[in-house]
């Protein structure tokens, strides 16, 4: 028998296929949802994952106006962000990000949640946060059902 036979070949970038998933998070709670998002963007639910190769699938999330959080984080969690320059701190709270930027809750939790190396920002790109459930990604999931379009 040839050893040759018995290795198992490295699969290459252009061999990598991105499948589409579409998760309604309306009445979810954000740190349940988030790890399966994480687990999708890096592609860890292959059976031919590798750390060094970007294998992640697209991700569409609707209704993130509609997240739960628990316990007293609606009143408590706070946002910050900081400009790099004196006086150039922000708070937000998370009543008030949720009205006014609401895919901004779910994509900084996720983006806690993938490893901070050079494919953290190209793994990003691919998670799409939608407040409604309006989202131009329809063709995408011809397996799915159509979502409610409520205007």
């Amino acid at each position: 028998m040839n050893k040759l036979n018995l290795i198992t070949k490295p699969i290459k970038e252009k061999e990598v296929v991105r499948d589409w998933h579409l998760i309604d998070v309306k009445g979810k709670i954000l740190g349940r949802v988030v790890p399966q998002i994480a687990i999708w963007l890096q592609g860890k639910h292959k059976s031919n994952y590798v750390p060094y190769l970007d294998m992640g699938d697209y991700v569409v999330v609707i209704n993130a106006q509609k997240i739960a959080v628990t316990g007293k984080k609606s009143k408590n969690k706070i946002y910050t962000y900081y400009s790099g320059y004196p006086g150039g701190l922000k708070k937000i709270f998370f009543e008030k990000m949720i009205q006014e930027k609401p895919q901004e809750i779910i994509r900084h939790a996720v983006s806690g949640m993938l490893p901070k190396n050079k494919l953290r920002d190209t793994r990003l790109t691919r998670l799409f946060v939608f407040p409604d459930e309006r989202h131009p990604y329809q063709e995408k999931f011809k397996n799915l059902p159509p979502t409610k379009n409520k205007r």
